[in-house]
């Protein structure tokens, strides 16, 4: 049996004419009235069990209008995160990598989390984990990784000593991610500023700008110090600075006795070096050495005595252990000289008197 609804009206098709001949209506009484939870439409419900809409509700609508809402903040946030990010990385003149990030705007991410995807994400993090390559080497290290104004500051830092020491460009051209590739090390080795300063130092002031006999006896002493590439030798961070150092003290004593030509080992060179011999009083203790150790050997020679070598004479002038038994030795063999000719030995004058060796 069809029905049709007009209002509350039914009108039944096979409810027969009335006496005009027009279709009988038949009225539909409501029993009940309800709201649509979804919807929020008001809905009528009459004594036959159909259903009509009163009013239509407006929560579909509001659904719509409130999460249409919501987007809009977030992607407002977002966007605010992602400038506020920019605007700090392109200060350190890394902008470029954030770029990626632009896509999550949407999920209104802080600036913090951001920085967390750039950092971590392997879907994002592609062009950062390239720019600041040495972070990984030191967290392998058991290092902290540097924030990016970190690392900056300090490639800054080691570029501003090599400019001061005159290091050619090519040890801190940038690419064009502004990146100093040359620098990886020293940031993976946690070479600070002040040692990577002190490492040129040693280098060129020490060695490079000394005497030849210094550079010689560095690569006479230490052969890895390959081609006598001092400078690239004191910028590898796997050398230590101390020993670094070491090894230029030892040389400068060695070229000290070169220079007046005198034999040395790079042992003998360190052995003095822990003594506290010097660069300096290396060169005044050789000059001294390299007039008495000739002279001292040819009169313990003729008398029949212990020999006298270079040896006996460094340990006397540079004040080692068992420099009063080389004492003894000289002063005998010159007693022996002045018993023989009168006078005084030519080991008791200038070359090692002793309140000339005693400074040593």
């Amino acid at each position: 049996m069809a029905i049709k609804i007009k209002e509350d009206i039914f009108v039944r098709e096979d409810a027969g004419l009335g006496d005009g001949g027009e279709p009988v209506s038949v009225r539909k009484k409501v029993i009940s009235t309800f709201t649509d939870p979804d919807t929020g439409d008001i809905i009528d419900v009459y004594d036959d069990n159909t259903e009509a809409v009163r009013r239509k509700g407006t929560k579909a609508a509001d659904k719509a209008a409130n999460a249409a809402a919501i987007l809009a903040d977030k992607k407002a946030r977002g966007q605010s995160a992602f400038d506020f990010l920019k605007l700090q990385m392109t200060g350190l003149g890394i902008g470029d990598l954030v770029s990626p990030l632009e896509e999550l705007i949407v999920e209104g991410m802080s600036s913090d989390e951001m920085t967390l995807r750039l950092m971590n994400d392997p879907k994002y993090n592609k062009a950062y984990k390239a720019r600041f390559a040495a972070n990984d080497a030191r967290i392998a290290a058991g290092l902290s990784a540097l924030s990016p104004a970190e690392y900056i500051r300090l490639e800054d830092q080691y570029q501003n000593v090599m400019r001061n020491y005159g290091l050619p460009a090519s040890y801190y051209t940038k690419d064009a991610t502004g990146k100093q590739a040359g620098f990886e090390k020293f940031i993976a080795g946690d070479v600070s500023a002040p040692e990577l300063e002190e490492r040129i130092m040693t280098a060129q002031k020490r060695v490079i700008n000394a005497n030849p006999e210094v550079a010689d006896a560095l690569k006479q002493f230490y052969p890895d110090i390959t081609n006598g590439d001092i400078l690239a030798y004191t910028l590898d961070p796997t050398q230590g600075l101390e020993a670094i150092k070491r090894k230029v003290t030892a040389a400068e004593i060695g070229g000290a006795a070169m220079a007046q030509k005198l034999g040395t080992s790079a042992s003998r060179a360190e052995e003095l070096a822990k003594y506290g011999v010097t660069k300096e009083t290396a060169q005044r203790g050789f000059e001294l050495v390299a007039q008495a150790a000739p002279r001292g050997g040819q009169l313990a020679a003729i008398y029949g005595q212990d020999p006298y070598t270079q040896q006996t004479s460094e340990t006397e002038i540079f004040n080692l252990a068992g420099s009063a038994e080389a004492g003894k030795q000289r002063k005998k063999i010159s007693g022996l000289e002045e018993a023989t000719f009168g006078g005084q030995s030519g080991l008791t004058q200038g070359a090692l008197a002793r309140d000339r060796a005693g400074a040593y």
